[in-house]
């Protein structure tokens, strides 16, 4: 076997490299391997050419080779370079007949290693082909094939793999990465934001074709962040510059990334004349940027809470009565008043979608009805309240916390101080601003029966789509007293229930109910108000006359128009006194009363200014209607409140509220002469 392949050598140096492995077997139980690093790598570089020659006719026999000792390892070779370097030893033999080894030039042979272990089979160290027919016989020791090898053939086969071979592979490697690179990041660059995605852009707008070449060739015109455009507005040089800043990024973003959807050279000439142009721009709009970069970390490393905003409301009232009687028909006090209300609002949300409201109040206006008028009547929003007297004293007034219960529905803890305005729509917008702006009466800012509820309790708001709500509340006047008579079922308390119809943004209609224990409206004349007014009708005594009442109400606003809105509400409250009361100056019999309030509202919103409001208001305040015993007093008149204020918009946080209250037979008493209440009011938010 050996003789026949040195005979091999004498014919081609490709059907040497065959042979020597066709026979690696039978060579390797003769002598070690000694063949010189550079001699051994070349032969076994052709051994690989033909071994993926062979594949075809032969059965490959393949091992995991090992590191190699000169670390070389080229997967791509250009086909013509190695074949021109093959072409001297070619020439010098003969064409081989053997067409396992035919045609080294179109394959890529690995380089394998240049020194063998001699504990290990060659078969394990490199690739070895065998004939198809071979034998299951184990591979020999390797054998020496040094001393037989002639001197001239390690030479002739070494040129097969110059030096710059290597080189030129990698640089092949690198430009089919590039080329991998570039087509990724031109699919990048392709997904940019759609024209059709800003809602004020029309195909039929005269600048369509150029906008939408920004948007989905450079993808840096993409509007603003409310997704409108705004195509007919001037901008400023700093809004160009912003634009084109962002242009330039992209632009330059597509070149880095080598893609093939470049601008053009007349585009990046355009460009560049640009950005000289509004260089001075560009400079100070990065200049402000890092200024406003600076106060935002500023403002981050001294922030209040991460979780909890500060919202306040201070409002500064003149009033006075500038003519009129008091309930009792003396004429009234027309000493003029300064006072004021402060609202500290502390919003907390954990989530983004829930409110934990802590509010902080101050009053120090005390009431008229407790100094002057001597009836809930015309009593405003603002004060101490209904016969309250006013303190400098900081308490905590709401505290509330509401959440999303699914998609449509809002729960809402009220834990001090709830209303019905924190869970249900009063529909009667430009009126009801809760005393800080709207109406300034405790009448005007919405129906009387809303004021039968209050106190802590829970409460929810459920969407039936866009145009229905339900409304549901239970709130408890005396919670948080766990004596007899109190706590959250057995003392005061008032339930509502209210279906709000909203058809469109211009028409509103909500039913209401509330069934209630032993509250009043604080409204009205002191009949409506009959248990908190024991006193005004000859009755001295502290005990608690318990009254129940169910309530209905219909309230509806209808906006025609940009700068006039039509109002009103119509109520209804069955009173029942529930048990007898005797005292030494008076007794008080069971009994029913009949109890009536209505309005009607014109609003005129941005009256000379936008922003500004002025509101008419006319109605009757709650009046006993009839009465079942004699024992239980009714009002024998009618006396109408009629309610008239502009809100003048100073600044985007101050308004001022000049208004005038006027009450016909003050009491529902035509005994009384007019009553007229003067207001300016000043309100501060922040």
């Amino acid at each position: 076997m050996s003789k026949f392949l040195w005979k091999g050598l004498l014919v081609s140096p490709a059907v040497l490299a065959a042979s020597l492995v066709v026979s690696s077997t039978a060579l390797a139980a003769e002598q070690p391997v000694e063949i010189a690093p550079v001699a051994q790598a070349n032969q076994l570089e052709l051994a690989g050419a033909a071994i993926e020659q062979a594949q075809p006719e032969t059965a490959a026999v393949t091992a995991e080779p090992t590191s190699l000792a000169t670390n070389l390892t080229v997967e791509t070779i250009d086909k013509e370079n190695l074949a021109a370097t093959v072409t001297p030893v070619t020439q010098q033999t003969k064409a081989p007949e053997n067409p396992v080894a035919a045609d080294t030039s179109e394959t890529q042979p690995a380089v394998a290693a240049a020194d063998l272990s001699a504990q290990q089979p060659v078969a394990e160290e490199i690739p070895a082909v065998a004939p198809a027919n071979t034998s299951a016989t184990p591979p020999a020791t390797p054998t020496n094939l040094s001393a037989e090898k002639p001197a001239a053939q390690p030479e002739e086969i070494s040129q097969s793999t110059p030096p710059g071979t290597q080189p030129q592979a990698q640089s092949n490697l690198l430009e089919q990465i590039n080329q991998y690179s570039a087509e990724d990041s031109e699919d990048a660059a392709g997904q940019v934001t759609s024209v059709s995605q800003l809602s004020d852009v029309r195909p039929t707008d005269w600048a369509f074709q150029a906008l939408q070449s920004l948007v989905e060739r450079y993808g840096c015109i993409a509007g603003y962040p409310d997704g409108t455009f705004r195509g007919n507005r001037a901008m400023t040089r700093y809004e160009f510059a912003a634009g084109l800043n962002a242009c330039l990024d992209k632009v330059t973003e597509l070149i880095r990334g080598g893609t093939g959807n470049l601008a053009t050279k007349e585009d990046l000439a355009s460009i560049q004349r640009l950005q000289e142009e509004f260089a001075a721009e560009l400079a100070t709009l990065r200049g402000r940027v890092d200024a406003l970069e600076a106060r935002t970390s500023e403002l981050e490393a001294n922030q209040f809470s991460t979780t909890t905003k500060l919202n306040g409301e201070v409002i500064f009232a003149v009033t006075g009565i500038a003519a009129g009687d008091d309930a009792e028909g003396r004429e009234a006090d027309r000493t003029t008043a300064f006072g004021s209300r402060v609202r500290l609002n502390f919003d907390t949300s954990f989530s983004g979608k829930d409110l934990l409201r802590t509010r902080l109040q101050v009053l120090n206006l005390g009431s008229f009805s407790t100094n002057n008028t001597k009836t809930a009547e015309g009593e405003l929003r603002f004060n101490a309240g209904p016969f309250g007297e006013a303190s400098n004293t900081v308490g905590l007034d709401a505290l509330l916390y509401q959440f999303p219960l699914g998609k449509n529905t809002t729960v809402i803890l009220e834990a001090n101080a709830g209303a019905a305005d924190d869970f249900t729509n009063t529909v009667n917008p430009y009126f009801d601003g809760d005393g800080g702006s709207g109406a300034l009466s405790n009448f005007g800012t919405r129906n009387p029966i809303y004021y039968l509820t209050g106190g802590s309790g829970i409460a929810l708001r459920h969407q039936f789509g866009e145009k229905l709500e339900l409304s549901l509340g239970y709130l408890a006047g005396n919670a948080a007293n766990p004596t007899r008579g109190n706590g959250l079922f057995n003392g005061s308390y008032g339930g509502l229930a209210q279906l709000t119809f909203k058809p469109s943004d211009s028409f509103a209609i909500g039913l209401t109910y509330v069934n209630s224990y032993n509250f009043v409206t604080g409204t009205g004349s002191n009949a409506s108000n009959f248990p908190a007014r024991l006193g005004s009708f000859g009755i001295d005594s502290d005990s608690n006359l318990p009254v129940s009442s169910n309530s209905y109400g219909a309230q509806a606003s209808l906006k025609l128009g940009r700068r006039i809105a039509l109002g009103g509400w119509a109520g209804y409250t069955n009173q029942r006194i529930l048990s007898n009361l005797a005292t030494p100056t008076g007794s008080v019999q069971r009994g029913d009363q009949k109890i009536w309030n209505w309005a009607a509202t014109l609003a005129f919103p941005d009256l000379l200014k936008e922003g500004n409001v002025a509101g008419i208001l006319v109605g009757m305040e709650p009046r006993v209607t009839s009465s079942t015993n004699r024992s239980l007093p009714e009002d024998k008149d009618t006396s109408l409140h009629i309610e008239g204020f502009y809100q003048f918009k100073l600044s985007d946080n101050i308004s001022v509220t000049p208004g005038v209250i006027w009450l016909t037979a003050p009491d529902h008493n035509n005994d009384n002469s007019d009553l007229v209440i003067g207001v300016i009011r000043t309100t501060f938010t922040f």
